[in-house]
């Protein structure tokens, strides 16, 4: 499969606090926020497939791509903080917020913050409450960073994304995310991955409250971000959907573009319809 090249950008700017953001489309907005070691361009598959009837929104998270990094020690409030700024900057009251993994975390805590600002929140692949086991491996990985380059993790990594070895279908998706782990900035990584280690219970308390229309959704084979995770979270949210996709993995947004499409735009339709009732009422 070649890579996907996304269509050329309505906007592309820089906030005053250096964020690099773009948009394309027209219609509800959306904003799209990445993962640890990821930039704006993994969203290549959804920024075609929603610019077509939604203004669809990216940016580089703190710490990647273009973006300046995080405070030394941030919090999920920092990134969230971005979130808001970026819709100041751009006049949008309220916007649809999709994260995936770190993102996801982020896209939670924006709901949970700014609920009058999300016409909903969808946490793909996210993480919640890991295992003893779960929680051991991430924390090693937390370790190898003060002593390893970025650079040593990436085949690792590409492989528990991908599979070893990668299948041919799979291998643009996967020359991709090893670009983008490739340019990723090491202190902006590191400082992300720390804080992406231990968030998983960074929610637990406040979950319930979550008040936009809520998804939750993860790939059947994501070993670190589980269905049981998001069929947990969906418990806890009153009125929130979970999907599971059959044969999916972590990078499923980029693997199982269509199926991912297609659960979203059902919820995110919803939402929409939801929000118009509301106002009409």
């Amino acid at each position: 499969m070649p890579e996907l090249q996304p269509p050329p950008s309505r906007v592309h700017g820089q906030l005053p606090d250096g964020t690099r953001y773009a948009l394309y489309g027209q219609g509800p907005a959306i904003v799209f926020i990445h993962g640890v070691g990821m930039q704006q361009a993994v969203w290549a598959p959804q920024i075609i497939g929603f610019a077509r009837d939604h203004t669809v929104i990216t940016f580089d998270m703190l710490g990647h791509g273009g973006s300046p990094l995080p405070p030394e020690a941030p919090t999920l409030a920092d990134y969230a903080d971005q979130v808001g700024r970026l819709l100041d900057q751009l006049g949008l009251a309220r916007a649809h917020v999709v994260g995936h993994s770190m993102g996801a975390l982020v896209a939670l805590e924006f709901g949970l913050q700014a609920p009058e600002r999300c016409l909903s929140v969808s946490a793909l692949n996210a993480v919640y409450c890991r295992t003893e086991a779960q929680r051991d491996a991430v924390m090693a990985r937390v370790r190898s960073l003060q002593d390893c380059s970025v650079q040593d993790g990436i085949e690792p990594t590409l492989a528990r994304w991908f599979g070893s070895p990668t299948p041919a279908c799979l291998e643009a998706s996967a020359q991709l995310c090893r670009r983008l782990l490739t340019e990723v900035h090491p202190e902006g990584y590191a400082r992300t991955y720390a804080l992406f280690a231990t968030s998983d219970r960074a929610h637990e308390d406040r979950l319930a409250t979550l008040k936009p229309p809520a998804l939750f959704m993860t790939g059947e084979f994501d070993p670190n971000s589980t269905p049981a995770m998001s069929q947990a979270m969906a418990a806890v949210v009153p009125g929130s959907r979970c999907r599971v996709l059959a044969g999916e993995r972590h990078m499923m947004g980029l693997t199982g573009a269509p199926q991912v499409h297609g659960e979203l735009i059902s919820f995110l339709r919803a939402a929409e319809a939801r929000a118009d009732s509301l106002e009409a009422a």
